[in-house]
């Protein structure tokens, strides 16, 4: 059942004393999402310790289960028993997705390799995303795809399950259009190659190799990489930790360095490098931020990070690093803000076709609250000072990333920033107001 969330404006205050404590983040969602699909793909029962049970993943948890996967939760771990490559069954009804652009592109993956037809929707948010990036490689593979057009959702899916193996070159660095292309790729017979021209978030890859796929990864002469696979595979159940998503700790971690006083420890963050910009650009500005306790857990990296008040200065980010920290735009863009000096943040394309036009909306949440921005091409530029005003009321198009963000503005800003809309910020961070008011946050309804 589709579930329309009602709006939850909020109001936020400088915090007066700083944001002190230490706390966790909820699971990686890009993990959560894969440990659900790829354990309901394997043969025998995985548990999932750590999952994020946000939105978003609640939703993949329904469509495993509406395809056959026997999936239950005792307390915070997750037993999935699984159906093995090939075997999902037509799920009875359309597959609700609702605002988890990862979750409808990775199924479309996996459906399309099925002998099974199908349908997914989303919510207003999901249904205005363009799915063509997926839908073009994919139906080479013997699959049939029907969308509205634009190649947006409701979409119907064909799924062929002698699909014929894939070999596609990705025109844009995109990690969930070659997870895409790699989970069709399961339940093809032959060698499936997917090139992508820089280097993307390799959790997929990871998390094949953990339930036992022989997964080839080589790097190509410009700085991409070649990954292949030959199916169709046979995956085993394995448990999985899921690690705190270091896309969730970049809100309460730029808060920090923004709020004076603060000095905040954030534990057992996934520091996948291909997931670190943020924090290597953060360094880059100045930031006092350490990473204590660093650790392997379930194949990934894990660290905790520890982060005070930082005066920091403009940064020139290169349009290569956008891959490891495409999601954290929106909030680096905010610590440009109360920057010394201007910043300019390269590359960023793939922000317009995110939730919502995230580059345009970055620019409203700034300069609504007085800060100073231009868009050249792809490139933001913000013009820093040290006090931005706020007193804005920002518009958060139902973009959870975007509303955290306007609230991590407010905690450092000299006037208090209304929030439109909230709600939608459980899709990816439950808790998250509770959280932010526990270490000192002055946010109200």
């Amino acid at each position: 059942m589709k579930v329309h969330m009602q709006a939850r404006p909020l109001t936020v205050s400088a915090s007066p004393k700083g944001l002190s404590g230490r706390t966790l983040v909820p699971g990686d969602k890009s993990i959560s999402h894969r440990s659900l699909m790829l354990a309901s793909l394997a043969h025998g029962r995985t548990k999932v310790y750590g999952l994020l049970e946000g939105e978003d993943v609640l939703r993949t948890a329904d469509a495993m289960r509406a395809l056959g996967a026997t999936i239950t939760r005792d307390g915070a771990v997750w037993t999935i028993d699984g159906r093995g490559v090939g075997e999902l069954t037509e799920p009875a009804d359309v597959l609700d997705m609702g605002n988890s652009g990862t979750a409808a592109r990775l199924l479309s993956g996996i459906l399309s390799s099925h002998r099974m037809n199908s349908v997914m929707t989303g919510d207003a948010s999901l249904r205005s995303r363009p799915m063509r990036r997926v839908m073009d490689p994919l139906s080479k593979n013997g699959s049939e795809f029907l969308s509205r057009e634009g190649g947006r959702l409701p979409m119907a899916v064909r799924g062929n399950g002698q699909a014929t193996p894939l070999e596609y070159r990705l025109p844009v660095a995109s990690a969930q259009v070659k997870s895409a292309v790699l989970l069709a790729g399961l339940n093809a017979v032959g060698r499936t190659v997917v090139e992508e021209p820089v280097a993307t978030r390799d959790h997929t890859e990871n998390m094949l190799r953990h339930f036992g796929v022989d997964v080839d990864v080589s790097v190509l002469d410009a700085g991409g990489r070649r990954i292949e696979l030959t199916g169709p595979v046979k995956l085993t159940a394995r448990d999985v930790t899921v690690p705190g998503d270091p896309s969730s700790s970049a809100f309460p971690l730029v808060a920090a360095l923004l709020v004076p006083g603060s000095d905040l420890l954030i534990e057992n963050v996934g520091l996948n490098p291909l997931r670190t910009g943020l924090f290597t650009t953060l360094l880059e500005m100045g930031a006092d931020l350490t990473i204590e306790n660093e650790r392997v857990e379930g194949g990934e990296p894990v660290g905790d990070l520890r982060a005070r008040h930082s005066k920091l200065k403009g940064v020139d980010v290169p349009p290569e690093r956008a891959p490891s920290m495409i999601d954290e735009y929106p909030v680096l863009a905010v610590a440009c803000a109360f920057a010394e000096g201007s910043s300019r943040l390269r590359g960023l394309e793939e922000l317009r076709v995110k939730e919502s036009d995230r580059l345009a909306a970055t620019v409203s949440l700034l300069n609504v609250n007085g800060a100073e921005t231009e868009v050249v091409g792809d490139d933001l530029i913000v013009r820093g000072f040290q006090n931005p005003l706020g007193g804005g009321s920002v518009t958060t198009h139902m973009d959870h990333r975007l509303a955290m963000s306007g609230i991590v503005f407010g905690l450092a800003a000299q006037k208090p920033v209304h929030i439109d809309d909230t709600a939608f910020i459980e899709t990816s961070f439950p808790g998250f107001v509770d959280l932010m008011n526990g270490l000192g946050a002055d946010i109200r309804a």
